[in-house]
């Protein structure tokens, strides 16, 4: 009886993921290149844009102090028809902590975008690898490397890092995002557009994530899992409750007036997982946010090995549940959902082997178990085609979970041994 209860709970706790991943893969939001393809609302964008970059413009001509700045090219357009000095100046902001190996190819794909106004700032965060001279090597006007100061005793350091680029910056729109994410030449033109469409006060983009070894592609696409399985888009756009919110910190653009007025990252300057703190002081605040698919235009190699898998999710994981209590219980309902299926399947096919039976209830009972299992690796599967990921690694679910839970040990050890996570040389407490 106790078994029969447990498969009806995991059974409807699937079927729950399965529709909720559904539902999204069918409405979450992706960046596109070109709005003239979305049809009469992708008209009425431009003519609003146009009109207000007009009104705009005039204003500009009626002072005589106004002049055309550098970073406003002269024809170029985020929407065909928007001149560049109709476009918001967007601030690129990027905190930077010994990241030689990509910082360079990420400036220089930065400054060649399509979007013609724009600047960008790196933050260097006492980095002992170069990564300064690197940046400067791009040589831009539009480029902006500031040395960090000390971090203060009540401060994370990326919050700190990103709480000096946010008064740094000038820009209408402030684009928070890490020296990994790669941009596609239009990334940052979808990224505006698809802000100013959907009237954002943040908007927050997933990137496409690059895996290429098996502990990046068993790990990194559960992000996918978990965001689109777990909570349903409309629900986060249009629902107030600050609890049906989700954020990705690896792109975080805010209006700057939302931005100020939830008071920058000083707001979150001591929390670890400070996107999804920012998304709930946004709902929190009656301001708009808006979530959004990279869509191949914005992408992120995040790790490059298990080591660095192991360690960057053991860095988020528990703050990511709450506390450790929160952590096991989430522990002990994807093992109960994603991997004591396979327990059962195993067992019970042995089992029936062993008897040599046919019985007719059995049968019925492998084959509902065995369903089980064909959800979860489909609802994974769907995620996966959904964001980019590969389909195939859905079938290695179950070892998946283990991997999880060699993380989430990780992260205990962590709390245990030093009162807190280790990232980059530092305890984050």
């Amino acid at each position: 009886m106790a078994h029969d209860l447990i498969v009806i709970v995991v059974g409807s706790a699937l079927v729950a993921i399965t529709g909720i991943a559904i539902l999204n893969a069918l409405t979450f939001r992706r960046l596109q290149k070109d709005f003239q393809h979305e049809g009469a609302e992708g008209r009425r964008l431009t003519e609003r844009v146009a009109e207000q970059g007009q009104t705009r413009h005039a204003s500009s001509l009626q002072d005589s102090s106004s002049v055309e700045t550098p970073f406003m090219a002269s024809a170029a357009a985020v929407i065909p028809g928007v001149m560049a000095v109709n476009s918001p100046l967007v601030s690129i902001c990027i905190p930077a902590r010994n990241e030689a190996r990509v910082i360079g190819e990420t400036v220089r794909a930065l400054l060649a975008q399509t979007y013609p106004n724009l600047e960008v700032l790196i933050l260097d965060d006492g980095s002992t690898d170069g990564t300064a001279d690197i940046a400067r090597a791009a040589g831009d006007a539009r480029l902006t490397v500031l040395t960090g100061q000390s971090l203060p005793d009540d401060w994370m350091g990326k919050s700190w890092a990103c709480q000096q680029l946010g008064e740094a910056a000038r820009g209408e729109w402030l684009v928070f995002t890490d020296a990994d994410v790669r941009w596609q030449p239009d990334a940052v033109a979808a990224l505006i557009a698809a802000a100013e469409r959907t009237r954002a006060d943040l908007l927050t983009v997933w990137p496409t994530q690059t895996t290429i070894t098996w502990g990046e592609r068993l790990v990194v696409p559960l992000m996918a899992l978990v965001i689109l399985g777990y909570l349903p888009a409309l629900a986060v756009h249009h629902l107030p409750f600050a609890s049906l919110a989700a954020a990705n910190g690896q792109c975080l653009c805010f209006r700057r007036a939302a931005y100020t007025h939830i008071g920058g990252h000083a707001a979150v300057r001591k929390r670890i997982v400070e996107d999804i703190t920012f998304a709930r002081l946004i709902k929190r605040a009656g301001l708009r946010l808006r979530t959004a698919d990279g869509a191949g235009l914005i992408g992120c190699r995040m790790y490059t090995s298990w080591a660095d898998v192991r360690d960057g999710y053991a860095k988020n994981i528990i703050a990511g549940y709450g506390s450790v209590f929160g952590l096991l219980m989430g522990a002990i309902f994807h093992w109960a959902v994603f991997l004591l299926p396979w327990v059962w399947l195993i067992g019970d096919v042995a089992n029936r082997w062993g008897e040599r039976t046919t019985h007719a209830s059995s049968v019925q009972h492998i084959l509902g178990v065995a369903g089980l299992c064909a959800l979860g690796v489909g609802v994974r599967a769907l995620t996966a085609a959904t964001t980019r990921q590969r389909v195939g690694d859905a079938l290695a679910l179950p070892l998946s979970v283990l991997l999880m839970t060699r993380i989430a040990a990780q992260a205990v050890y962590w709390q245990a041994r030093y009162g807190g996570v280790r990232w980059k040389g530092r305890t984050i407490k």
